[in-house]
């Protein structure tokens, strides 16, 4: 794992950008040891401060000897950055934890959801990968009906919120929603057509089997974390006009005889889970109660009326948290406390 101390060098890449900002606010809220901040970013933003445990920090360069004496790298500043650096990282002796898809896929790199797989940890891995958003929020509530009814097939349709796409997407939400309400139009920039007031069936690029990299994101990823190729899964993922927290509707076919009732109970048990299901009183997950809270959420859990051993169920998290800076401060504190 890690050499044990009282305090810790860590880095964070890409800390001026939403999920960077969201690492520093979650390794200061969970009382991280951390000894020494050293908040990387590009040459456009080295010299801004930002606030951390009540003091400024000033952003420096992301440079090749950046991280010399640092223990910890938390990376959110895109795949190709992670290429170039994450390497040089691991030759200064620093255990990378990376958000990006760069090397979510490569064999020699442990997938982490530390409520999932933790032992993925194991041995001395110079690079983690942090799993997709949509992908973290489903195997948290997959990963016990793996165990206990072994999971066949799995169909789900995502309803993700513009902060996956980072600020800009944020902004033009905004400023879409103000110029239709005033009767105006305003010309997509982030994504291909108007988001506000809209659904896009569309994240990512399209591939040449008509899903899209997010969709098959979701088809590899899961079954790395499960450690199970054989789990069939058909995924079809949307952006939709929300700020934050990422929804699902997952319907799940099992081998072992499953019902709504013992679904429920076993997802009360499950770290990091919390089960909000009382439909007669309309009480359900909802993306604005998400926002900013740790807990992946499951509820509208229903028997299957069209086919036996299927479930179905509804999910909500927040991406920016447990989708993206939660899970990297989780796997982190696994490091720390792996000795």
């Amino acid at each position: 794992m890690i050499k044990k101390k009282d305090k810790y060098s860590v880095a964070v890449v890409g800390a001026t950008g939403a999920v960077g900002r969201k690492m520093l606010q979650i390794l200061e809220e969970r009382s991280f040891p951390v000894g020494n901040l050293k908040p990387l970013a590009s040459a456009h933003s080295a010299g801004k401060d930002l606030l951390f445990q009540g003091k400024n920090v000033i952003v420096q360069e992301l440079l090749q000897d950046s991280f010399i004496d640092v223990d910890i790298a938390l990376f959110s500043a895109g795949g190709e950055i992670s290429q170039k650096f994450a390497p040089v990282a691991v030759k200064s002796n620093c255990i990378v934890i990376d958000n990006s898809s760069a090397y979510r896929m490569n064999a020699n790199v442990p997938l982490v959801v530390p409520e999932v797989n933790p032992n993925a940890l194991k041995g001395n891995p110079g690079i983690i990968a942090n799993p997709n958003c949509s992908t973290i929020q489903m195997v948290v509530a997959l990963k016990p009906i793996h165990d206990k009814f072994k999971i066949k097939r799995v169909v789900v349709s995502t309803y993700q919120s513009v902060s996956g796409s980072g600020q800009k997407a944020i902004n033009e939400l905004k400023v879409q929603s103000q110029e239709q309400l005033k009767g105006k139009s305003s010309l997509p920039n982030v994504y291909p057509h108007k988001i506000a007031f809209n659904c896009l069936p569309h994240i990512d690029k399209f591939l040449n089997n008509g899903y899209t990299k997010e969709e098959m994101k979701m088809v590899n990823e899961t079954r790395k974390i499960l450690d199970d190729d054989s789990i069939q899964i058909s995924p079809t993922t949307v952006r939709v006009p929300v700020f934050y927290s990422h929804s699902e509707a997952i319907n799940v076919e099992t081998e072992g005889p499953i019902t709504a009732m013992a679904l429920r109970e076993l997802l009360a048990e499950q770290a990091g889970v919390c089960v909000v299901d009382d439909p007669e009183n309309n009480i359900y997950p909802l993306a604005i109660n998400g926002e900013d809270k740790n807990d992946v959420f499951v509820g509208r859990i229903r028997d299957d009326i069209s086919r036996d051993r299927a479930v179905n169920f509804w999910v909500v998290s927040d991406n920016l948290r447990k989708g993206a800076a939660l899970n990297a401060v989780q796997i982190a504190e696994l490091l720390i406390d792996g000795e």
